[in-house]
């Protein structure tokens, strides 16, 4: 089983309210490389009961609308990638729900982000970013823009901690590096304490001797891939997106599921989705 698994489909999140064209590309690109069929999902709010007003009307408007945007987002699909095999489905449920649900059997999952700021991101009862990140048990890309590479050699980041997810996190890493043909860049970001003004020589050369060590063996299986390994010294949040200003994508992992609405979604990972602005790919720890 490699790093994005073999179960399921890559399953892409629909929103017929605003145009997810980036994230539908991404994906449809993806499923191509991969050799993996692509599935469609719109999920519609069930009807509301026990309410003053009849919900029936905004449901039946919602179902049009999620039904019109699944044929415009299939038509855009196979026209990208005629090879691709594309199945859609209209589905009820609340779409956290229903998408995190399909998350446990899909090998990867693919999201717009509207780039809503953290408060806005849990009041939205649309909102499907922060919920399935931190409950999906596959890959988790969140695609606020387009893989914008200004570089002449094109490169992949990832974000290594020495942790299980991240182990995780560099196996998919070097499988995309692989399947683009691109660049890989491992970083470790080491963050002093609050106050301290010197770089303690020690714990620098603890963190660069944990990226080695993690990376170790790696280019063994991918002799083809360019690596670069480099140590950071600041924010994780802030290095990490500025490391990933001109990438394809970052990489990260992610601890643990589950939490209400995504709070125990980890801090790194968490703002990264609102501070990067290439393609962000999470990945669960085993």
């Amino acid at each position: 089983m490699t790093a994005a698994g073999q179960r399921g489909d890559l399953v892409v999140g629909i929103d017929p309210l605003r145009d997810g064209q980036l994230a539908l590309a991404w994906a449809t690109d993806e499923a191509h490389r991969r050799r993996l069929p692509l599935r469609l999902v719109v999920a519609v709010p069930p009807l509301r009961e026990a309410q003053l007003v009849d919900d029936t009307p905004r449901h039946r408007a919602q179902t049009r609308a999620g039904t019109e945007a699944l044929r415009i987002a299939t038509d855009r699909a196979r026209a990208r990638h005629p090879d691709v095999s594309i199945g859609s489905d209209l589905l009820d449920g609340a779409p956290a729900t229903v998408v995190s649900g399909l998350a446990q059997e899909a090998a990867m999952i693919v999201l717009g982000s509207r780039h809503l700021s953290r408060t806005e991101e849990f009041l939205s009862a649309g909102s499907l970013v922060v919920p399935v990140t931190a409950q999906a048990r596959c890959p988790v890309v969140v695609v606020g823009d387009s893989e914008h590479s200004t570089q002449d050699s094109p490169y992949l980041v990832v974000g290594v901690d020495g942790s299980e997810p991240s182990r995780c996190a560099l196996a998919l890493a070097f499988e995309e590096a692989d399947l683009r043909r691109c660049g890989l860049r491992a970083v470790a970001v080491w963050q002093p304490p609050v106050f301290f003004r010197h770089t303690d020589g020690a714990s620098f050369q603890a963190e660069r001797r944990m990226l080695a060590e993690t990376t170790a063996g790696w280019s063994e299986r991918y002799p083809d891939i360019r690596i670069t390994h480099e140590v950071l010294v600041g924010s994780p949040v802030e290095m990490l997106a500025e490391a990933a200003e001109h990438a394809l994508a970052v990489v990260v992992g992610r601890r643990g599921r589950g939490g209400y609405m995504g709070m125990r979604l980890g801090s790194v990972v968490h703002g990264l989705l609102h501070r990067a602005h290439c393609p962000v790919i999470t990945v669960p720890g085993p």
